[in-house]
């Protein structure tokens, strides 16, 4: 979500109070669009992390490690001609806006102190980065803005640096209570309180309006008091950084705890708005990163699972054909019984069909250009290949659905990557079982074999979790003890999960925690309460010649598990 003017206030405090007075040591701009500022602070030596890119904008420290280009862009140049060795003299915003004025204390070519400032906007598709020297005039910008791309506001080297044209909306958090008050009474109810509240009032993003509304439980005639509270809470500077997540990915964040989605996502409080902040982008960043290294792997998996599924479809159809082949068996049969009967050049032939019991009158076609003993053969034969076919078209399913399964087992593994690793080990995987093929004249490295991960019950057993189909069989089959307890969820796609325990008898706890990862490294993820199988180690067999990751077990019982991200980072070793 866009960085809104609460969050934004409130990460300003933080900021002027950790690093003004620091001086900029060094400019960097790993990317397009942020530019990083080392600052020597008294608190120590940070990064500030400036970005102004459209929908990712915002200011924060970071300890998140970028990758600077082979040669940095003339911006980078011309803020390291302007800002290294400056000191940051104030940090201000102006009312409720969303833009932060680093007021600098700098010194110009000739050695002379001088004022700048670095202006960072952080207003939907005006975002931009601008230094201004001491006169007011810029100096340059990361985005230069001319009179074709807006008539009402330039933003080019050489003109004045003017702020953005205010909102005419009163600022919700400006307002006395009565003046909030004397708005509400005029509220006709055409509109639903949030969005009353959006197009009332300036300061306030759609998800603390939503919020509030959440809060009164349908029952607007306290919406005032909740208006005033919120207020309160802001005026007072009560905040919690709060981050939300679905399925442990970063979806939203905000200055209080938001309750409105319920258990359809999950919170996380954090000690500061820079912390959350640089969680935040950094988880959804590695995301987006991991989403786009993957794509071609998830594009090749899918075609062959989509060309596998189309093939099987085509198959079951022939299969429904050759149900019919008795009767080509049973006209042949009269044919041959009632030959006496038959006539050469006849296109049918009516007869007892003595099958039945009351041997009812049938008519068999027949092709006139042959003789009826050709007829009978030609019957004979379709219903000889059409048995052929049925044992054939049998195996062809029954192999190709060991397929599509392995194939979307894969592409729930691809979803479920967290690592360059896991991305190396499903490449191999797919490399050894030939659906990718292997780079011409690629050097033969020694693969070194990736570990399972491990969890520590609360009853001090180690739990080992696969992370791709080749790591399960070589965690089941090879590195598990016979007595060890294997898991696995009922009917879905997941990792097999160990709990290492030799033999013994594991607590209820252990064993209800072991579901839970189960179900959290699985297709259930997020997906509510599933059944988990487990049984003995020693009860779990790989069928000769079965694609990876594929297993048959007995002896079994099942449990009712949830998965439950939390619990998996309570559990990590």
């Amino acid at each position: 979500m866009p960085l809104d003017s609460v969050c934004l206030s409130a990460l300003t405090s933080e900021l002027r109070a950790g690093i003004e007075g620091g001086k900029i040591d060094k400019v960097q701009q790993p990317e397009r669009d942020t530019v990083l500022l080392s600052i020597r602070s008294q608190s120590g030596n940070v990064r500030l992390a400036v970005c102004g890119g459209v929908g990712n904008a915002r200011i924060h420290i970071t300890d998140a490690k970028y990758e600077n280009p082979a040669q940095p862009p003339m911006f980078c140049m011309l803020l390291r001609k302007h800002l290294v060795g400056a000191r940051i003299s104030a940090i201000t915003q102006p009312q409720r806006e969303r833009i932060v004025i680093f007021e600098l204390d700098a010194y110009d070519e000739m050695g002379v102190a001088c004022k700048k400032q670095l202006v960072v906007e952080m207003i939907g598709r005006g975002t931009n980065i601008i230094l201004v020297n001491g006169d007011g005039i810029i100096i340059d910008c990361l985005r230069r803005v001319d009179a074709e791309m807006s008539a009402l506001r330039q933003v080019l080297p050489g003109l004045i640096y003017r702020l953005p044209l205010s909102q005419t909306k009163p600022d919700f958090f400006s307002l006395s209570s009565e003046e909030r008050r004397q708005l509400w009474s005029e509220y006709d109810g055409q509109r639903s309180p949030d969005k009353w509240l959006l197009d009332t009032f300036s300061s306030l993003s759609p998800l603390i309006c939503r919020e509030m509304l959440h809060r009164c439980y349908g029952d607007t005639d306290n919406f005032p008091e909740l208006m005033d509270s919120m207020a309160e809470t802001v005026v007072n500077g009560d905040f919690v950084p709060y981050m939300l997540l679905s399925e442990g990915r970063p979806k939203d964040f905000s200055f209080i705890p938001i309750s409105q989605y319920g258990a359809q996502m999950q919170g996380e409080a954090f000690p500061s708005f820079s912390e959350l902040l640089d969680a935040f982008y950094t988880r959804r960043s590695q995301a987006d990163d991991l989403r786009r290294r993957t794509q071609s792997l998830r594009k090749t998996v899918k075609n062959h699972r989509d060309r596998v599924a189309r093939k099987l479809e085509l198959q079951q159809t022939e299969l429904t054909k050759t149900a019919k082949r008795e009767e080509k068996r049973r006209w042949a049969d009269l044919i041959t019984a009632n030959l006496y009967r038959a006539k050469s050049g006849c296109d049918s032939l009516t007869v007892e069909d003595f099958y039945e019991e009351d041997y009812p009158t049938i008519t068999i076609p027949l092709d006139k250009m042959k003789s009826p003993q050709q007829n009978a053969a030609t019957y004979y034969k379709e219903y000889t290949k059409a048995k052929t076919a049925e044992r054939y078209l049998t195996e062809l399913i029954a192999g190709g659905g060991k397929e599509l399964e392995y194939l979307s087992s894969v592409l729930d593994e691809i979803d479920r990557v967290k690592s360059e690793s896991d991305i190396a080990d499903i490449r191999r995987e797919l490399t050894e079982t030939g659906y990718i093929k292997p780079q011409k004249n690629a050097k033969k490295e020694r693969v070194k074999e990736s570990a399972p991960l491990v969890y520590k019950s609360s009853g001090g057993y180690e739990i080992w979790v696969g992370r791709s189909n080749n790591q399960n069989d070589r965690l089941t089959m090879k590195m598990a003890h016979k007595g060890d307890i294997w898991l696995h969820t009922q009917k879905i796609h997941g990792s097999h999960v160990i709990i290492r325990c030799a033999g013994e008898d594991v607590d209820d706890a252990t064993l209800a925690e072991a579901a839970s990862l189960a179900a959290t490294h699985s297709q259930a993820n997020g997906g509510g309460k599933v059944s988990v199988d487990y049984t003995r180690v020693r009860f779990v067999k790989k069928p000769q010649g079965s694609l990876p990751g594929m297993v048959i077990y007995t002896d079994y019982n099942t449990i009712i598990a949830e998965a439950n991200e939390a619990l998996e980072e309570k559990l990590r070793k």
